[in-house]
């Protein structure tokens, strides 16, 4: 997404909703540093000063963060997620697991009944994506994979606020899962809640997707 200069000063609640749409649409990904400050300001065809305050509010809410000498980093694709995000360090991993548990089962059950072919589909691909990482050692992919599919799940849900409820915790449970990789006797791959739950979610049996979920969340604690 391209804006256009504008020929007047752009009033910091615009640039801010205007940088709020480019980090939403995903033209600057999650983790990712946006332009420098001169790019961004004839980009958008404003001061410096109203550029920094409209970064400084989304600092704030907790969708980037500036850091001095390096540059500003996208850290959640929302509000939401940004406050989801700043909210997670007063809590402890296992008030985390017992919000995922309500959230994932509900998505689980939901999906159930209204994911489509193609959903199901992508579903399956992330999961050997997520294997094929485990095995090689890409850590990374296959907390990425992991999540894009708990994600998808969601959204297969039907339920627009149910998803984007889960996608508020984007950050946190990408975090926690890479912690959880260090406990001992951690199983990276487990079918439970990934290969099992798109099995159910397929036959449409929502009780079992339910169940998957919880044997793979319990096995977390």
């Amino acid at each position: 997404m391209t804006l256009a200069p504008s020929s007047r000063p752009v009033l910091a609640d615009e640039v801010t909703a205007k940088l709020r749409d480019m980090i939403r649409s995903g033209e600057w990904a999650l983790q990712e540093r946006i332009p420098a400050e001169p790019e961004l300001m004839a980009t958008l065809g404003v001061s410096r000063g109203t550029l920094r305050e409209a970064i400084k509010a989304l600092a704030h809410s907790g969708m980037l963060e500036v850091r001095r000498g390096d540059g500003t980093y996208v850290r959640a694709v929302s509000e939401l997620s940004g406050t989801a995000r700043k909210a997670f360090t007063q809590y402890t991993s296992e008030h985390l697991l017992q919000v995922r548990l309500a959230l994932d089962t509900q998505a689980a059950r939901l999906a159930s009944a209204n994911a489509d072919a193609e959903s199901i589909a992508e579903m399956r691909r992330l999961l050997g994506q997520r294997v094929d990482a485990w095995r090689t050692g890409d850590y990374e992919t296959w907390a990425l994979a992991d999540w894009d599919f708990h994600e998808l799940v969601a959204r297969a849900s039907g339920n627009p606020l149910l998803h984007e409820l889960y996608r508020s915790f984007s950050g946190v449970f990408h975090e926690d899962l890479l912690q959880q990789r260090h406990r001992s006797g951690f199983e990276g791959i487990p079918a439970a809640g990934h290969e099992e739950l798109v099995d159910a979610i397929e036959t449409r049996e929502a009780e079992a997707a339910v169940a998957s979920v919880t044997r793979n969340l319990n096995s977390c604690t």
